[in-house]
C-alpha cells in the first residue's frame, strides 16, 4: 500500500542514511546539533507508517493522521467526537449487548451487559470503566467504544460512569463520583472482584480514584487497567519524551513549546500540585506501593508512552503486580477501532488480565 508520511522538525531521536541506487553511495546526513545540557535538535525528517503493522492498521493510522489535522472531525456533537461516529456504529453492530442507564450512588452510568448474558464465572464480577475525553466531555462517545467490546467479548457487567468534569467542575469532583459508585457496588461485589479501568483521562483517574480510595478508606479493587495513560503529570502531556517525540507521528501535531504551570493543560486539573498523588499517583511510593494488580496499555505513537513506561518501572520496583504492553507503530487510544486485529488483540490482553486477577 502507499504509506502516509508525516514530516516533523522537532526532537526526535534518529540517525540518516541515504544509498545510491547504483553504487551505494553513501550520502552525508544533515547535523544533529545536541546543546550542552542535552537538549538535542533534530533536522526536518521523514516518518513512514510502521510496516510491522497488519495492513487494516496502516490503513488506520494513515485515516487517523489525517483526521487529526481537521478541527470539525476532532469536535464533539453530544459528547461523541465526530471521527468516532463510524467506530461506534460498527461496534454495535458487530457485538451484542444490552445497555441501561440509571444512577448509582446519584451518578448516572450506563451500565452493559452482554446481550448473551452474564458467564457463570463473572456472575460475581463487576468492572467499573472511566472513560477518557481529557476530563472535557466524550460521553458517551469514549464510554461506548470502552466499555461494548469488553462487555460483549468478556461476557461480564461494564458500569461506565458519567463523572463530573471540566471546566464546569474541578479535581477532585471526577475521583469523588468514582467512589459513590464503588461504595453502592460493594454492597453487591466483594472489592476484589471489582475491576477499574479507562483509556486516557479514564486512565489517569483510574489512578487517581484507587489512591483516593486509599485515602478515605475503601478496599482497594481487585484490579485496576491504566490504558493510554500513565500517573505522572506533565504541563505538556503525560510528561517526558513521549511530549516531544510520539505526540507528532501518532496525532499530527508539534512538540510543545515554552512551560506553563503543570496541570494547566487541563481545566479540571488547573491548580492542583503535580506532587499530590491524589492527583499523580506516581508521585508517592507510599500509594503506589499499595496498588492493586495493574495493567497498562500504550503504543509507541501514543504521547503517553513514557508515563506509561516510568509507571509501569515504579510499580515493578515497589513489588506490585504490574504488566506493561506497548503496540507497535499505533497511537493513543488505538482500541476504539474494533476493525483493527490490534484492537482485537488489545481487547483479548485486556480480558485475560482481569479474568485472572479478580476474584471468583
Amino acid at each position: 500500500m502507499r504509506q502516509a508520511r508525516v514530516r516533523i522538525g522537532m526532537g526526535v531521536l534518529a540517525a540518516f542514511l541515504a544509498t545510491g541506487a547504483a553504487g551505494a553511495q553513501q550520502v552525508a546526513a544533515p547535523a544533529v546539533q545536541v546543546d550542552p545540557d542535552g537538549t538535542v535538535h533534530v533536522p526536518a525528517m521523514t516518518v513512514p507508517v510502521s510496516p510491522m503493522l497488519s495492513p487494516e492498521a496502516q490503513r488506520y493510522v494513515a485515516e487517523h493522521l489525517r483526521e487529526m489535522q481537521q478541527p470539525a472531525m476532532v469536535a464533539q456533537k453530544d459528547g461523541v467526537p465526530v471521527f468516532m461516529m463510524p467506530y461506534i456504529a460498527r461496534a454495535k453492530a458487530r457485538f451484542a449487548y444490552g445497555l441501561a442507564e440509571r444512577r448509582i450512588g446519584g451518578v448516572r452510568v450506563f451500565d452493559y451487559a452482554p446481550r448473551a448474558g452474564i458467564k457463570p464465572g463473572n456472575r460475581h464480577r463487576v468492572l467499573i470503566n472511566l472513560h477518557g475525553g481529557g476530563f472535557m466531555g466524550c460521553f458517551p462517545g469514549c464510554a461506548e467504544l470502552e466499555s461494548i467490546p469488553i462487555a460483549a467479548l468478556g461476557g461480564i457487567r461494564v458500569v461506565s460512569v458519567d463523572y463530573r468534569q471540566g471546566p464546569a467542575h474541578k479535581f477532585p469532583a471526577a475521583s469523588e463520583d468514582v467512589a459513590a459508585v464503588y461504595r453502592v457496588l460493594l454492597r453487591t461485589y466483594p472489592a476484589a472482584n471489582i475491576g477499574i479501568y479507562g483509556c486516557s483521562a479514564g486512565g489517569m483517574l483510574t489512578g487517581m480514584a484507587t489512591a483516593w480510595f486509599q485515602r478515605h478508606g475503601l478496599p482497594r479493587p481487585g484490579a485496576i487497567g491504566v490504558f493510554c495513560a500513565g500517573l505522572t503529570s506533565s504541563a505538556n502531556g503525560f510528561g517526558g519524551d513521549a511530549d516531544y517525540m510520539t505526540a507528532a507521528v501518532g496525532e499530527a501535531r508539534p512538540a510543545p513549546s515554552g512551560s506553563s504551570r503543570p496541570g494547566s493543560a487541563l481545566p479540571y486539573l488547573a491548580g492542583t500540585d503535580p506532587s499530590d498523588p491524589l492527583v499523580a499517583p506516581a508521585a508517592s511510593d507510599a500509594v503506589l506501593g499499595k496498588f492493586p494488580p495493574t495493567l497498562i496499555l500504550t503504543a509507541t505513537r501514543g504521547f503517553e508512552l513514557s508515563s506509561a513506561v516510568r509507571t509501569h518501572g515504579a510499580l515493578v520496583r515497589l513489588g506490585v503486580d504490574a504488566e506493561l504492553h506497548v503496540w507497535e507503530g499505533l497511537f493513543h487510544g488505538f482500541f476504539y477501532n474494533s476493525d483493527v486485529p490490534e484492537s482485537q488483540e488489545a481487547y483479548a490482553v485486556i480480558l485475560r488480565f482481569f479474568d485472572r486477577k479478580l476474584g471468583r
